[in-house]
C-alpha cells in the first residue's frame, strides 16, 4: 500500500477543527476573515488604491483499490492566500501558504513591489461595487463526510467487485476510487466586500477491462455529488462500468460517410465547453473566436435554450458570487437559438466595453433544455433519441483534441455504436467525427431529457443532423 500525504502544517490545524466539519465553524471562518482583513489593511498602509485577497483551504481523502487490494491512499491538506493590489491601473499579485502576520505582510509588500514595474492597463481593477453580492443564501453546497479509511476502502472494493462479478468477460481492472474533499474560500476586497463559501465534493468511480476473442476494451463509470447520500450505490456504478466495457467488445471500423450523430449525455457536455470557450471574454477581445460579433444573432438551431442556473441547491456549479465577489444570477445565454450574452469577468467586460456577467472563474450550471427541433415532444432518454435519429452514429467516447475555436473547425477521434432503425447494431472504433462548430450548433436537431448533472455543463444526449464520419 503506497501512501502519499499532503502538507500538515500547524497553522492549518489552528484554523480548522480536526475534521471537515471545521469548515462550517464560524470561528474558523472568522480567523480566515481576519487574515484577509489584515492583507487588505496592509495594502492600504502601502498606499494601494485598491486590493483584493482570497484564502483557499481544503482537505481530502482519496483511496484507490485495484483487484481487491489497496493501491493508493492519499490524505491532502492545502491552504493558500492570494493578494492582488492596484496602484491606479498598475497591478501586482503575490501568494503565500504561510498565514502568519509577518508572511502576510511580506506577501503584500511583494505584490506592491511588482505593481511598480508593471505597465498601466486601463481595464485593470476591482469589480464595480454596485454589482457585488449583498445576500448570501445557503445553497446546500457543504455536506462534510468523514468515512474513515476502512469504510472508504470497503466502498471502493464493493464497487470494483460488482464490476468484476457482473460478467465473465471482465478480465481486469484499472481500479476503483473513493474520494471525499471539503474546501473553504474567504474572499474580500477594498470595496468592503467579504464573503465565504464552503463546499464539498464526493465521488466514487471504477474502470474495468473486458476481453473476448475480438480483443480488449476498457470503459468506466462514476458518480459525484456534493453530499455523500447523493452518490449512486457502489454496486450500481460497478455494474454500469462492466456493462459499458462489455458492450464495446467486437468494435468495427466504418467507411467514410456523412450521417446524423448522437452524442451521449456524458460526452455531449464537451460541445457546450467549446461554445463557452468561443463566447468567453478573453477569446473575444483577443479576436480568437469564430463567434466574434455574434451577440443578438442566431448561433444555434431555433429550438435551443441555454441558460445559467447559479442558485440550484446542491449543484456542482452553484455559487452565490463569482471569484470577484460579483453576485451571480440566473440568465439566458441563448434563447430561440439567438446569443443573448457572453461569458465575462470585469477585465474582459471592460475590454469589450460591456458589463461583467458574473462569470469570473467560469459559468454556473450552464444548462441546455431538452427540445425537439421538429416540433415534437423531446425524447425522454437516449433510446428515445436514437429512435428519433433512425440510422446514424452514437458517440460514447471522444479521444484526443482537435478543435479550433478561432475557425470553428472540429475533428475528434471517437468510439461508439452504429445505429439502424433506432436500434444499436454493433460497436465502432477508430473513427473520426468532423465538422465545423458553427454548422454543428445550427444543425443541433434535438436534446433528450437524460441530463447529466455530474458537472457544471448540464445537457442530455444531443442529436446533430449531419457530420462527416471518417473511418479506416
Amino acid at each position: 500500500c503506497r501512501k502519499r500525504h499532503g502538507r500538515r502544517e500547524r497553522p492549518v490545524k489552528q484554523a480548522l477543527a480536526s475534521t471537515a466539519d471545521g469548515f462550517a465553524d464560524d470561528r474558523a471562518r472568522q480567523r480566515l476573515a481576519d487574515v484577509v482583513g489584515q492583507a487588505l489593511a496592509e495594502a492600504r498602509g502601502m498606499d494601494a488604491t485598491q486590493a483584493e485577497a482570497a484564502i483557499n483551504i481544503s482537505q481530502g481523502l482519496s483511496v484507490t483499490v485495484r483487484l481487491g487490494e489497496v493501491e493508493t491512499v492519499e490524505h491532502t491538506r492545502d491552504k493558500g492566500l492570494g493578494i492582488t493590489v492596484y496602484f491606479g491601473q498598475r497591478t501586482g499579485s503575490a501568494s503565500t501558504t504561510d498565514l502568519s502576520p509577518a508572511a502576510v505582510r511580506d506577501s503584500v509588500r511583494a505584490a506592491c513591489t511588482i505593481a511598480k514595474y508593471t505597465a498601466a492597463d486601463d481595464c485593470a481593477g476591482l469589480a464595480d461595487p454596485a454589482l457585488l453580492a449583498r445576500e448570501f443564501p445557503d445553497l446546500g453546497l457543504y455536506h462534510p463526510w468523514n468515512p474513515g479509511m476502512d469504510q472508504a476502502i470497503e466502498l471502493a472494493r464493493a464497487c470494483e467487485a460488482a464490476a468484476r462479478e457482473a460478467d465473465r468477460r471482465i478480465t481486469n481492472s484499472e481500479g476503483a476510487t473513493l474520494s471525499s474533499h471539503a474546501g473553504l474560500e474567504v474572499y474580500g476586497n477594498s470595496h468592503g466586500f467579504l464573503g465565504s463559501q464552503a463546499t464539498t465534493r464526493h465521488g466514487l468511480s471504477v474502470s474495468v477491462i473486458a476481453q473476448d476473442a475480438s480483443g480488449m476494451q476498457r470503459d468506466y463509470w462514476y458518480s459525484v455529488n456534493r453530499a455523500p447520500t447523493g452518490l449512486e450505490a457502489p454496486a450500481t456504478i460497478g455494474r454500469e462500468a462492466a456493462r459499458r466495457a462489455v458492450h464495446r467488445l467486437g468494435g468495427r471500423k466504418l467507411t467514410t460517410r456523412r450521417a446524423p450523430v448522437v452524442f451521449e449525455a456524458p460526452v455531449a457536455s464537451s460541445l457546450l465547453s467549446h461554445f463557452v470557450s468561443a463566447v468567453r471574454g478573453s477569446s473575444l477581445y483577443r479576436q480568437a473566436s469564430f463567434l466574434l460579433d455574434s451577440l443578438g444573432k442566431p448561433v444555434f438551431a431555433p429550438g435551443v435554450h441555454l441558460h445559467e442556473q447559479p442558485h440550484l441547491p446542491g449543484a456542482l456549479g452553484s455559487a452565490v458570487y463569482d471569484s470577484e465577489g460579483v453576485a451571480t444570477r440566473p440568465r439566458d445565454v441563448v434563447r430561440a437559438g439567438v446569443l443573448l450574452g457572453y461569458v465575462l469577468d470585469s477585465y474582459s467586460a471592460r475590454k469589450l466595453k460591456l458589463v461583467t456577467t458574473g462569470n469570473a472563474g467560469g459559468v454556473h450550471n450552464l444548462t441546455l433544455e431538452p427540445f425537439d427541433g421538429a416540433g415534437g415532444t423531446p425524447a425522454a432518454d437516449l433510446p428515445g433519441l436514437l429512435a428519433r435519429m433512425g440510422t446514424g452514429l452514437l458517440v460514447t467516447e471522444f479521444i484526443g483534441f482537435g478543435v479550433n475555436t478561432v475557425t470553428g473547425d472540429y475533428s475528434r477521434g471517437a468510439a461508439g455504436f452504429w445505429v439502424e432503425n433506432g436500434a444499436i447494431q454493433y460497436p465502432v472504433e477508430e473513427i473520426t467525427v468532423a465538422g465545423n462548430l458553427r454548422d454543428m450548433f445550427r444543425g443541433l436537431a434535438a436534446a433528450a431529457a437524460d441530463v447529466d448533472t455530474r458537472g457544471n455543463l448540464r445537457t442530455g444526449s444531443l442529436l446533430l443532423e449531419d457530420l462527416t464520419i471518417a473511418g479506416g
